[in-house]
């Protein structure tokens, strides 16, 4: 999967970033290094589900992609 991300200079220093596609997704970090590096960590983060959370019947199917 690949996401468009916004990047800008932190007017404190450093960087934060947005991820338009995922509402409320963003992130920051010192160093642009560190800021990939937490955006990954974003992303997977504002994708993961808790399945406990969900309904799932028998006849259903969890299929991760």
């Amino acid at each position: 999967m690949k996401l468009k991300v916004i990047i800008h200079e932190a007017e404190e220093g450093g960087y934060w970033a947005e991820v338009p596609a995922i509402l409320g997704c963003a992130t920051q970090g010192d160093t642009f290094e560190e800021l990939l590096s937490n955006l990954n960590e974003a992303v997977a983060a504002c994708l993961s589900i808790d399945l406990a959370k969900i309904e799932i019947s028998e006849r259903d199917t969890v299929l991760v992609v």
